[in-house]
């Protein structure tokens, strides 16, 4: 009697788990640009941390992000532990030693979200050139929408007020944050820049039919999106935005910065001759700039005596700071009886407001009087890997990159008369997060 020989026992495929979820992750990156235009309302201002839509969108990328993180589906590069971790040290020293720990841990919670974990969720998301092409893309659209609306107020009569007239451009930021839309438009101007400078050569060698129109498409963004910056009449964004322009330029091509610094050395002229009221506050507005030093205005004394307050804050508390988020419960100790009680706002939507002024309106001095040398180290840190790894990495005819080293010079510029607060607060961390990525060779293709 023969038996049968018993089957062979069939293994069982594995199941397999997608590779990626989403497939391209960028696009939430794109989505979390888009959502800093939604208008934040009146509850985004003020004391204490309050949460946008951007803060919410950005929550959301960092929960991807670890979740493709332990899933094995993404890996943190090397140069994110030097450019992160000692800013993560100083932060928590200083809050450690705070003397009200509980108003410094939202400030710590805060200042992890903007300068740690979503630049860090965004590295992790943008893995090729196309990924940051999008990111980049995002924050293109989201300038020339906020522009457009922006000059729509100013010649309309419904932005804020500036001399007794509703026409200084906000976007749908509001009074509130008078600021906030020139710093959009201006990122937006100098990723266009660089795409209008590194790109069309590379257009035409793939799609020759489009080239001829991808340089008067890019003017004629440029020519809004400028238009709507001077109608912004925020003196420290121009100033931070012109060095970072200059630098692409320059770096990009020496002959190619002078006709180009040339032709926009009469676009001031040009504005105060069509734009009516909003172009003689341009004039206006620029001549006060070069008294900044010998007559400031209110504004600029303002922001004079913040600073000092700050560095006399410094001194007596060199170390670790008097923690984050406590410059305001220290700043009149500080500050000479010539400091104002608060900034007068007002528009259409939200009304007149006074808003007291919170923090020194200098990044730097942020860290220095609330963290003290530890923290500003920290804050170093990051800024030098950040540098040194484009620096690395160089490459002057890639508009990805030029678009990179031109956000990176804005924001170090800008943080020299601004600090980080209100809706925008997010969408600085998802740009720091994109210069990482180009900066740590993240990005592969």
């Amino acid at each position: 009697m023969t038996v049968a020989p018993a089957a062979a026992a069939v293994p069982l495929a594995p199941r397999r788990l997608p590779r990626r979820l989403p497939r391209r992750p960028s696009w939430l990156v794109a989505a979390a640009v888009a959502s800093v235009g939604i208008p934040p309302g009146s509850a985004a201002f003020g004391p204490g941390v309050q949460v946008t839509a951007g803060d919410v969108a950005s929550g959301a990328l960092v929960l991807v992000a670890v979740f493709l993180l332990v899933t094995g589906r993404a890996r943190m590069p090397r140069a994110a532990f030097l450019a992160f971790g000692p800013l993560v040290a100083g932060l928590g020293i200083s809050t450690v030693h705070s003397a009200d720990i509980g108003t410094s841990m939202a400030g710590f919670v805060r200042d992890l979200q903007v300068f740690v974990l979503v630049p860090l969720a965004v590295v992790l998301l943008v893995r090729d050139r196309r990924d940051l092409a999008i990111v980049f893309s995002a924050l293109l659209g989201l300038g020339l929408a906020e522009a457009g609306y922006g000059i729509w107020q100013s010649v309309t009569g419904n932005g804020a007020s500036m001399g007794g007239q509703s026409i200084r451009a906000v976007g749908t930021f509001g009074a509130l944050d008078v600021m906030a839309m020139s710093i959009v438009v201006g990122f937006a101007f100098l990723v266009l820049t660089a795409f209008a400078l590194a790109a069309p050569g590379r257009a035409a060698a793939v799609l020759p039919a489009a080239a001829g129109l991808a340089v008067p498409a890019a003017l004629a963004g440029l020519g809004v999106l400028a238009a709507a910056l001077l109608l912004a009449l925020s003196r420290g964004t121009w100033l931070a935005l012109g060095a970072a322009a200059v630098l692409v330029l320059v770096l990009f091509d020496r002959w190619t910065a002078v006709k180009v610094l040339i032709c926009c050395a009469a676009l001031p002229v040009v504005m105060a001759a069509v734009a009516g009221g909003g172009g003689q506050a341009v004039v206006e507005r620029s001549k006060s700039m070069a008294a900044s030093v010998s007559d400031p205005d209110q504004s600029v004394d303002d922001r004079y005596n913040l600073w000092a307050a700050a560095v006399r804050i410094w001194e007596d508390h060199p170390v670790a700071g008097v923690g984050v988020k406590n410059f305001a419960a220290y700043r009149d100790t500080y500050a000479t009886i010539e400091l104002s009680s608060g900034s007068e706002t007002a528009d259409p939507v939200n009304g007149y407001a006074r808003q007291p002024l919170l923090s020194p309106h200098n990044e730097y001095l942020v860290f220095l009087s609330e963290q003290g040398v530890v923290g500003l180290a920290g804050f170093g840190a990051l800024i030098a890997v950040l540098l040194a790894g484009l620096w690395t990495r160089r490459a002057f005819r890639d508009p990805l990159w030029l678009a990179s080293a031109a956000l990176a010079a804005f924001l170090l510029i800008n943080f020299v008369y601004a600090d980080l607060g209100g809706p925008t607060c997010a969408l600085t961390a998802v740009v720091v997060g994109a210069v990482a990525a180009r900066a740590f060779g993240a990005v592969r293709g």
